[in-house]
């Protein structure tokens, strides 16, 4: 390095810095790493240029410095230990050259050349670690290293550089605190040093990156609460330090927030998503940072994707508010329980009461406006169950908000499943809706609007190539007319002389509610039409209540001819003897449906004495 002139140095590792920035699309067709190799062969030259790597410094096979870098990764502490002298200088250089050529490959999708180049920059700056000139890069280079494992999906591996890096930072904050050298300051001119501002904009957002990286590998190893944890952070720490791209940070937002739902946190979703909303507001009014992706704000498309997909998650959180509150205020046969209501009513003053406390321990994004203009999208949205139909019906005007909205972009044609969803969802609000409305009417015209919403897709459907979808909205369908026939049965009950057209209107729901259970009980047939001797545990809940409720509807057609009422009645008995044979034979089963096994248990029991008085009967006349 003494004969190499410095300043030649630092032009060559300047230029390399400048094509390594060099976006792929500007590259030529046929050679898309073309400023890659370019900047890989200057890396190279300074790499000669500065010389071997100090004798003191190599003193440790590479196998001991594989996996967690080291000691630190093992959970002992670093020593503080500066990079002072030639020799340490030298070796920090050295590091330098060896992150980037480690950063180059991995570019290049050569991992194996890309990890042994960052294994040698952690072996270089392994003393110097928690020194102001080292901590950034040693933690960078930790975080490629987890990034580059987790591809291979060795998922543990990962964990613990990144949890490495992760406690280097407490470590070095703690203990040091001052913003650390930014490793492109190891190759320039004092004059031209960063500021201490710029030195910790860029530290903190190593450490941003880190969390970001740390909060997928705990997804993908099934830690929810803590990836939930680690992403709320990110999320946070981008906006105070202003590095993110508005598109990608309310889609992660609005992610999240599904996590809280799930959870049952619906003050912390309803957070989630109003902020997603309120930062999506900003796509392509700010200043394109270096964080901007290439694709951001050039194409219209991913725009309206991304609108759509954080339009979905508000469905879900309506949904999931509603039917919790169905779940809690519902009898044994799903119908409103004014106990429970009064209950859930008696506690809304408490919860009222405690929202401030919630609201306290909760992770709260952005300060001052921003927080402002996220608390103002909150205030329109409650976090509370709704109690009684007008609450109810806020949330799911909310909800079909988000419905219009997402069906912008997800259109039956190109995104056939999305669609789908988005309207199964659409119908389960209309059907958690009904739950608490009391007007009986109006309850058939909200399932009446269900049907009419899920019938033309069945239409556009091939069951061949979409079957388990058709079977779930054949399943649906059906469960509506049943639904809308017990509607028209309790009216018709508190009519003292039901005439002809309710009749024939019963009949007609029940006849419609037949056939799409049948056509799901079909479609779990074999090629040769044989019904299966084993049902797959994956659909054995809705064969048994698709059985049961054919059982019951045959028991439930309104006939004036005798004979015709008996045929209905030995299909019925034909189907609940189904289920109480398959239970018998299959005790799994008998789980699944434990109420409509008693009641078919039942029947079983009282319809061939019921059928006898009828054969009696009609022998008579």
């Amino acid at each position: 390095m003494a004969n190499a002139p410095w300043a030649e140095i630092r032009e060559k590792f300047q230029a390399a810095l400048a094509l390594s920035r060099v976006e792929l699309h500007k590259n030529p067709e046929k050679e898309p790493y073309k400023s890659k190799y370019g900047a890989r062969a200057l890396l190279e030259e300074v790499k000669a240029l500065l010389g071997p790597a100090p004798e003191d410094e190599d003193e440790r096979p590479q196998a001991e410095d594989g996996l967690g870098a080291g000691d630190h990764a093992l959970g002992l502490p670093a020593e503080v230990v500066e990079a002072e002298g030639p020799i340490a200088q030298g070796a920090v250089r050295l590091a330098v050259i060896e992150f980037h050529l480690g950063v180059n490959h991995i570019d290049t999708e050569e991992l194996s050349a890309g990890e042994e180049h960052l294994v040698k920059c952690l072996r270089l700056l392994r003393k110097y670690r928690l020194s102001h000139d080292c901590v950034s890069l040693y933690i960078q280079a930790q975080n490629n290293l987890g990034i580059l494992w987790s591809e291979r999906e060795e998922i543990e591996t990962a964990q613990a550089y990144l949890e490495s890096s992760e406690a280097l930072y407490k470590q070095y904050m703690k203990e040091i605190g001052s913003p650390p050298l930014d490793p492109t300051e190891h190759f320039l001119p004092e004059e031209e040093k960063l500021t201490e501002q710029e030195r910790s904009k860029r530290f903190e957002k190593v450490y941003t990156h880190n969390l970001y990286y740390l909060a997928q590998v705990y997804q993908h190893m099934e830690m929810f609460e803590k990836a939930a944890h680690y992403c709320h952070s990110t999320l946070k720490r981008q906006l105070e330090h202003n590095a993110y791209h508005p598109m990608e940070w309310a889609i992660n937002a609005a992610t999240l927030s599904q996590f809280y739902i799930n959870k049952l946190c619906f003050m912390e979703a309803r957070h989630c998503l109003s902020a997603a909303n309120v930062i999506f507001g900003q796509t392509g009014k700010i200043s394109t940072t270096e964080d901007t992706t290439e694709a951001e704000g050039e194409v219209p498309e991913l725009y309206h994707q991304r609108k759509g997909e954080i339009a979905r998650c508000w469905i879900k959180y309506c949904l999931t508010l509603m039917q919790n509150a169905q779940l809690s205020m519902q009898d044994n046969i799903g119908e409103l329980d004014l106990d429970k209501q009064n209950e859930l009513r008696a506690l809304r003053k408490k919860e009222l009461d405690e929202e401030e406390s919630v609201r306290k321990k909760a992770v709260q994004f952005g300060t001052g406006e921003l927080c402002d203009a996220i608390s103002a999208v909150e205030e329109k949205v409650t976090y509370l169950r709704p109690l009684d139909f007008e609450e109810a019906r806020e949330l799911f005007l909310l909800g079909q908000h988000y419905v219009f909205e997402a069906k912008e972009f997800f259109q039956i044609d190109g995104y056939v499943t999305d669609h789908i969803e988005v309207v199964q969802d659409h119908s389960a609000l209309f059907k958690v809706l009904a739950f608490f409305e009391t007007d009986m009417e109006r309850r058939c015209k909200m399932h009446k609007r269900r049907i009419a919403m899920l019938e033309p897709l069945i239409v556009d459907l091939n069951p061949q190539y979409y079957l388990l979808v058709n079977r779930q909205i054949q399943f649906e369908i059906a469960h509506a007319y049943y639904d809308m026939m017990d509607l028209k049965v309790a009216i018709a009950d508190k009519l003292r002389d039901p005439d002809s057209h309710i009749v024939k209107k019963i009949n007609n729901l029940n006849k419609s509610a037949l056939k799409y259970y049948q056509l799901f009980l079909d479609s779990l047939r074999d090629p040769n039409k044989v019904f299966p001797e084993h049902i797959g545990e994956d659909v054995l809940r809705p064969a048994m209540l698709a059985k049961f409720r054919v059982a019951r509807l045959y028991g439930k057609i309104i006939t004036a001819d005798p004979k015709k009422e008996l045929e209905n009645l030995a299909t019925s008995l034909e189907h609940y003897k189904f289920i109480v044979d398959y239970c018998e034979k299959h005790p799994e089963a008998a789980r699944e449906i434990e109420v409509e096994l008693e009641l078919s248990k039942e029947m079983v029991s009282l319809l061939p004495t019921k059928m006898e008085r009828f054969r009696t009967k009609m022998a008579l006349t």
